[in-house]
């Protein structure tokens, strides 16, 4: 437990100042674009690259390459895994290639598949398409940047690869600032943006890459491991990236419903994403080449106790999270974006979009966990099973909540797909018999519980109306919500506490 949660402190910490300057990013692409067709434009066509960089070199990539790295990492040492890198280098670096190619020149289809009910608005779907063919080679760099983070992450170098989104906001800041107000279309700075923000991370990474000897040079030379991974990766597109594609298909179809559906969509799902980056996302990072080196040598209780430490940490983290975002919802949205071209109205769309995700917080922590105890063992068959049953969920929740509920209903069926498949994950690891729950769970849960009805007490408490927050200042907004969250934070640990949880006994577990 020390480890896992030393580790994830550090992840966790790279990325919440990462996540951190995406708000700001985001608080000043709705200052300048607000929720318009512009907007809506830009998302879609960062959406598509972003899409598949998480699909499939973060998602599927990672979690087929993760597994065999270390396993030739542990079992035929430093200049195996060499000549692999080198190998897979060459190989993906083609894909990409050919793929981008696809993106650049075919950016008009692409748009017609992703957002299809921009063809009723000319001016849009063209603006979003130009777009696209700027967005799409960010698919190019990002992936190779996640396979040199994953080469990082065996080797247990956790900090670089969590850094290096900050590079992204960064640059977009800039592009939005000091660039959109050169151009004749303001909005296309966004999209530049995007391609620089792609080199610069790359860049970043190499010298980190050279000082580990782990730098690629591309070779045809084949590799068993290459084979490994490519039979791995195919069913891994399923079962780790489900809940990329029901964003993307919440996408889809909020292309079809009123001007601003799209950006509500984003801007609550980014609030959503940002204890599941900081948090969710950070620890599954951790857990896989633990898992992945526990598995190789056969450790099974090891790969057993690192499950059931993160589970608990979830349960301690994950639920307050889930409630904080739901009861905070419209003072979050207020505080981050309601200025310059985003209205009360906007407020209103997308604070209701991020309850309905709030809600499925705890599913999409818990995949983020539950999915690698599959792949660390080399189990690719029963996560695309219960993928296909959860994508199939979130279809028919989409086509029942989307008539009376529009966006909303969007964001409700993608949270009931994730507690779906996070369930169906979790039932399966107890049912092959690979994970049990240690002793203590009931005495955790009950502490949790209390610590949690505390927490939302001391929110019900100190929350000013909602007038009070539209009246309030920017500076005003920011202090009341740093104030109102250290609030309660310290009232919920406090509480863990007083009832019995002991930190120091967590971290010596």
């Amino acid at each position: 437990m020390k480890r896992i949660i030393k580790a994830t402190v550090t992840v966790g910490g790279m990325t919440m100042v990462s996540r951190i300057l995406g708000f700001v990013r985001d608080m000043i692409i709705a200052r300048y674009f607000g929720a318009t067709a512009g907007a809506d434009a830009f998302l879609v066509a960062f959406k598509i690259p972003n899409f598949f960089r998480r699909l499939f070199a973060e998602g599927a990539f990672s979690q087929a390459f993760v597994p065999i790295l270390s396993e030739v990492k542990e079992k035929q040492g430093k200049a195996a895994v060499k000549h692999l890198i080198d190998a897979l280098s060459y190989r993906l670096g083609g894909i990409l290639l050919l793929v981008t190619a696809t993106g650049v020149f075919g950016s008009s289809l692409w748009m017609m598949v992703f957002a299809p009910g921009f063809m009723d608005e000319p001016e849009k779907f063209n603006l979003a398409a130009d777009m696209l063919s700027i967005t799409f080679p960010y698919l190019l760099l990002i992936s190779l940047v996640a396979f040199s983070s994953a080469i990082m992450n065996t080797y247990n170098q956790f900090a670089v690869p969590a850094f290096t989104p900050v590079f992204l906001n960064l640059v977009l800041i800039s592009f939005a600032v000091w660039v959109s107000p050169l151009l004749d279309v303001p909005v296309m700075a966004l999209a530049w943006g995007v391609l620089a923000a792609g080199v610069v991370q790359l860049l970043f990474h190499l010298p980190y890459l050279y000082r580990l000897g782990l730098l690629p040079h591309p070779t045809r030379q084949a590799d068993p491991g290459v084979s490994d991974i490519k039979r791995l990766m195919i069913p891994a597109l399923f079962g780790v990236s489900v809940a990329q594609i029901n964003l993307l298909v919440d996408t889809v179809l909020a292309s079809f419903l009123m001007t601003g559906s799209v950006s509500w969509l984003y801007y609550s799902d980014r609030l959503m994403e940002f204890p599941l980056g900081v948090f969710g996302v950070a620890l599954a990072t951790v857990v896989l080449p633990g898992l992945s080196k526990k598995a190789a040598n056969e450790n099974w209780d090891g790969f057993q106790k690192d499950i059931d430490s993160a589970l608990r940490l979830v349960l301690i983290i994950g639920v307050p999270a889930t409630l904080g975002l739901l009861l905070l919802a419209k003072p979050l949205i207020i505080t981050l974006f309601y200025y310059g071209e985003f209205t009360a109205f906007d407020v209103s769309m997308s604070s209701a979009s991020l309850m309905a995700y709030s809600f499925g917080l705890l599913g999409f922590i818990l995949v983020k966990i539950l999915a690698p105890a599959f792949y660390a063992r080399k189990d690719m068959k029963t996560p695309v099973k219960v993928a296909i049953i959860a994508l199939t969920t979130n279809m028919i929740m989409n086509l029942i909540l989307i008539g009376p509920f529009a966006h909303v209903g969007l964001a409700a069926a993608t949270s009931i797909s994730a507690f779906m498949n996070a369930g169906l994950l979790y039932w399966y690891l107890t049912t092959q018999n690979v994970f049990t729950p240690l002793a203590g769970w009931g005495r955790l849960i009950i502490q949790v519980l209390l610590a949690n009805v505390m927490l939302v007490i001391a929110i019900l408490l100190i929350n000013p109306d909602l007038g009070h927050w539209l009246s309030f200042s920017g500076w005003e907004r920011l202090t009341w919500l740093l104030g109102l969250v250290v609030s309660v934070m310290v009232v919920y640990f406090v509480t863990l506490m007083l009832v019995g949880l002991n930190p120091k006994r967590l971290l010596k577990s």
